[in-house]
Order: C-alpha cells, then sequence, then structure tokens
C-alpha cells in the first residue's frame, strides 16, 4: 500500500515541484534502478550472513519512513524538489535492502506447494496493496485537492506493516523447530556459497527480461502523460494505476498457475505483453491509454512473480540470493535506459520509442527460448 500508493502519483508530485518529463523518468527510472541494481550487494550479502528476516524488516522500514515524509517536499521551497527526489530513491534503496532475502524466505515456504502458486500468491498479495493503496491516495487527493496529505495517511499501513512483520519474525522464533509451519531461510555453509558459478541459462534469461524492464519503462511517465495530455485530473491517476495493478494480480495468479500445472513456457508471453505498451500507454485518446496500462500491468504482475519462479528453477538452492541480487542489477540497468529514453523522447519521439521496442522486445525472444530450454534440462 505504501511505496505503491507513492509510485502512483509520483509523475504528478514530481511535475507540481517543478519537474520535467526528463527529469520524472530518469528520477523514476533511477529509483527502479536503484531497488535492482543494489540488489547484487544486498544478495550475496543475504547469503554470506543467513540475516535474512533482520534485512527484510530494515527495508521496510525504510519505505515505512521515506514515503509519509514526502509531504514535507512542498513546503521547503526550491529544495522541494531535491528532497523529494532524495527520498524517492531512499525508499527504492529500502527496496533493495529487502528484495533478495524476501525472495529467499519465499521461495524456501513456497516448495511445498509448488514456486509457480507461491510466487503468484504472493503477488497476488501484493497486488492488493498495490490496488488499495493508490485507491487511498486518490481519496485523499480528491478531498484535499493536494497530493502530499496522502503520504501523510500512508504512514499508518506502513507502521502497520511493521508491526506485522516483528509479531511473525517473533512468532517464528519461538516456534519448536518441529512444527511444520515453521518457515525460515534456508542453511547453507559459506563453502556452498560460490560453490557454483551461476549458470549461462540464468544470464540469458535475465538478458531477456530486462528488455522487457525497459520497455515496460516505470509509471511515473505514464503518470505524467495522462496530466500532462490533459486526459485526467491528478486525483484519478491512482486510480488507473489501481486498475492497472489488479490486472497485474491477476496475470500474477494465471501464469503462475499455467507454470507449475504446465510449463515454463507461459513466459514467451512477456514480450508480446511488453511491446505495444509505450505505442498504446503513451497515445492521445484515454481508451488507448488505459488499453496500454492494462497490458502493463499484466506484464508487471508475470514479471514480478513468475519470472522469479523460473530464477529459483535455474539457481542452486545456495546461490539463489546473488542469484536475484545479479539479476535484479541487470533489471537496474534496463530500468534506468528505459525511464530515460522515455522522458527523453516523449515530447517528439514517440514513434521512433514505440518502433525500438516492439524490435527490441522481438529479439527477446533468442535468449529466452535458451533459458527455458537450459530450465527443462535442470
Amino acid at each position: 500500500m505504501v511505496y505503491e500508493g507513492m509510485r502512483s502519483v509520483s509523475g504528478p508530485f514530481l511535475a507540481s515541484l517543478g519537474a520535467s518529463a526528463l527529469v520524472v523518468g530518469v528520477v523514476t527510472g533511477a529509483g527502479e534502478a536503484m531497488a535492482l541494481v543494489l540488489r547484487l550487494v544486498a544478495g550475496p550479502f543475504a547469503d554470506r550472513t543467513q540475516r535474512h528476516w533482520a534485512l527484510t524488516i530494515l527495508g521496510y522500514a525504510m519505505t515505512a519512513v521515506c514515503v509519509p515524509l514526502l509531504a514535507l517536499a512542498p513546503h521547503v521551497g526550491a529544495a522541494g524538489l531535491a528532497l523529494a527526489t532524495v527520498l524517492i530513491l531512499l525508499e527504492r534503496t529500502g527496496k533493495a535492502v529487502r528484495s533478495p532475502s524476501k525472495s529467499v524466505l519465499l521461495a524456501s515456504a513456497a516448495r511445498s506447494i509448488g514456486r509457480g502458486k507461491g510466487f503468484g500468491a504472493h503477488k497476488a498479495l501484493d497486488q492488493v496493496g498495490a490496488f488499495s493503496g493508490p485507491l487511498l491516495v486518490a481519496g485523499v487527493t480528491a478531498v484535499t485537492g493536494l497530493i502530499w496529505p496522502a503520504f501523510l495517511v500512508l504512514a499508518v499501513p506502513g507502521a502497520i506493516s511493521l508491526v506485522l512483520l516483528l509479531f511473525l519474525r517473533r512468532r517464528l522464533q519461538t516456534d519448536l523447530p518441529t512444527r511444520p509451519h515453521r518457515v525460515d531461510a534456508p542453511t547453507v555453509t559459506p563453502e556452498a556459497i560460490g560453490a557454483r558459478r551461476l549458470p549461462v541459462g540464468f544470464y540469458a534469461f535475465a538478458l531477456a527480461v530486462a528488455a522487457s524492464t525497459a520497455g515496460l519503462m516505470t509509471f511515473g511517465i505514464f503518470g505524467f502523460h495522462l496530466v500532462d495530455a490533459g486526459l485526467v485530473t491528478d486525483a484519478a491517476v491512482p486510480v488507473v494505476y489501481a486498475g492497472a495493478m489488479a490486472v497485474g494480480a491477476l496475470a500474477a495468479l494465471a501464469s503462475g498457475w499455467v507454470y507449475d500445472r504446465h510449463s515454463h513456457r507461459v513466459l514467451l508471453v512477456l514480450p508480446l505483453l511488453v511491446a505495444p505498451v509505450p505505442a498504446l500507454a503513451l497515445g492521445d485518446s484515454l481508451a488507448t491509454v488505459l488499453l496500454g496500462l492494462l497490458l502493463w500491468g499484466g506484464a508487471t504482475g508475470v514479471q514480478d512473480s513468475t519470472v522469479k519462479a523460473l530464477v529459483a528453477d535455474l539457481v542452486p538452492s545456495a546461490n539463489r540470493g546473488t542469484a536475484y541480487g545479479v539479476f535484479a542489477a541487470i533489471q537496474g540497468v534496463a530500468a534506468l535506459v528505459g525511464g530515460a529514453l522515455a522522458g527523453l523522447l516523449y515530447r517528439d519521439h514517440v514513434v521512433a520509442l514505440s518502433v525500438g521496442t516492439v524490435l527490441v522486445q522481438a529479439l527477446s525472444y533468442v535468449p529466452l527460448r535458451h533459458a527455458l530450454r537450459a530450465a527443462r534440462t535442470s
């Protein structure tokens, strides 16, 4: 709820502080890059220290604190844009700190039910927050006529999330080891970490998904476009985002179910979902933009759930924290490139951006097919 509520209005909020389309694209793209690239450090650190719970809690705490502090940005004059930029980047750093450890915990917990269903269920529940958070922001913005009060309201679900995490960790620590519902990170020896290099199929898959990440860009530029083109008001932007997140939840569940029941080939649909997104989501009519954002939400749901399941299937368990970190770092570079290019080409070169995205997605099938063959072999 907290960080998706913030992301749903990051474009219009930065614009209200004086940001251009290029600045919005760079800031939101850099934020996603930090959330992904810094996992290259957080993942190996989690594997080495086995402090998965501590890192997970720290990462969520950074989000719970930084988002409400964004409410200060409009009240510090010319420094407002700089303050908002720093807080957005710090919040995304919190995402990087927690994500590899959280994914290791989830991969361990989901073993008994199937990782496709496990990550799909996680993504669907995550999308409940991604749906309700933006709606909460939309309601507060509609009532007050301002965006910043919504950030203060998001402090409430942030505090609740930390209380739930601390309660869960304490509960698991006090459970007997023989209790069947105990969930913790897998124990590995230092010698096992790094004993195997990450396989070639893993890097092929990371390259293919990087192409999707660059094509999807960030919602910040889409939210900016919705307001800049006069298609919706500030208060309506989070509602549009919530709708895209709802589609993402359904896509995560559906793709996870197909992944477990049939095969990895369900991921071949990802480039098809991404290819038309820029042409539609940066269009001139509201109907076209909404269609593009629904495809964007569906692709995001698949990418944030079933994609992680294939990473777990490609990489030995002792190296999964590292693998999630490396994978995210590659996606982070793609996110920064995609966000910057979208901001740069937004005004006068949308056609070039759209055609380039289609071509990149077509080329991504080469490494994607190699990765799927490697997954079948493993």
